[in-house]
């Protein structure tokens, strides 16, 4: 009887071996089992899509912090430059200079309020991350090894069916034995199969709760701050209205006065030969 059970043990670890193996080179599996998990396969790939999604989002969050105060500090930057200028010019571009920095610094801080609701959603996606995802994460690698054992025996059972002679008492109780084990495997499978479907659901309610939540106050705050800016910004614009615009010449190189003196004479030689050239020739004088 001992030995019985430990060759039963060894081949429901070879089947179970052979599973992985058909797994993981990519072999083709029954196409009727494969089907038979097409619901389970979707909300699957649904997971991972969440998964690499929120891990994504948080690389987004940061990026988008250190840019938004850079951009702060920038701005910042051009209008304490502007104010600088603007005190030591008392025409009308100094007081221009002087409005325009000081729009400039308060957009500036008030773009910095945008930085506590970024923070605040990149905390509720690292615990979701950390806790929803993770363990959903640990259901679905529960559910894939039980997975692995039921088609294992699948597998067990199908190679028996083939070798199985009804009439020898020795093989029948062998298969009926497998049969049992196919049918344990089973129901722990269909178990942890309805577990991670449940799962999937809700985490899929639960991500689009807290988005929800979250970016209405970023997006609230995002409108605040547009609204405030568009406002001092269209202030200014109607105060400059009638001021005589500057016209700028931008000097895209820096040539020697020679080398242009040199050039024009060069020209000028060119001139005077293609004129010589259009020039007819004169009639001689009849002697």
């Amino acid at each position: 009887m001992l030995d019985s059970s430990v060759v039963a043990r060894m081949q429901k670890k070879f089947w179970k071996t052979k599973q992985v193996l058909i797994k993981a080179t990519g072999k083709k599996e029954d196409e009727y089992v494969v089907a038979s998990d097409a619901d389970l396969d979707a909300k699957l790939e649904f997971f991972r899509s969440v998964q690499s999604t929120c891990t994504q989002l948080l690389k987004v969050i940061q990026r988008y912090q250190h840019r938004i105060s850079s951009l702060s500090q920038e701005e910042n930057e051009l209008g304490l430059f502007l104010r600088f200028q603007g005190e030591h010019d008392h025409t009308r571009a100094g007081n221009m200079m002087n409005a325009t920095s000081q729009a400039l610094c308060t957009s500036a801080k008030k773009r910095l309020a945008l930085g506590p609701p970024l923070q605040r959603l990149q905390q509720e996606v690292e615990t979701f991350r950390r806790r929803a995802i993770a363990d959903t994460l640990l259901t679905v690698e529960r559910m894939e090894r039980s997975r692995t054992e039921y088609r294992g025996a699948l597998l067990w059972m199908k190679d028996a069916s083939q070798e199985l002679d009804p009439d020898t008492y020795k093989q029948l109780e062998k298969f009926r034995k497998i049969q049992s084990q196919v049918r344990g495997t089973k129901g722990q499978f269909d178990k942890l199969k309805n577990d991670v479907c449940q799962k999937v659901d809700m985490l899929g309610a639960s991500r689009c709760n807290m988005l929800s939540h979250s970016l209405c106050t970023y997006q609230t705050t995002l409108l605040q701050f547009w609204e405030k800016t568009a406002h001092t910004m269209s202030s200014i614009h109607q105060d400059f209205q009638g001021h005589v615009s500057y016209q700028f010449t931008t000097l895209k190189a820096l040539r020697d006065p020679l080398e242009q003196l040199t050039e024009k004479e060069e020209k000028e030689e060119r001139d005077n030969v293609r004129k010589e050239k259009k020039r007819p020739p004169q009639d001689l004088d009849d002697e």
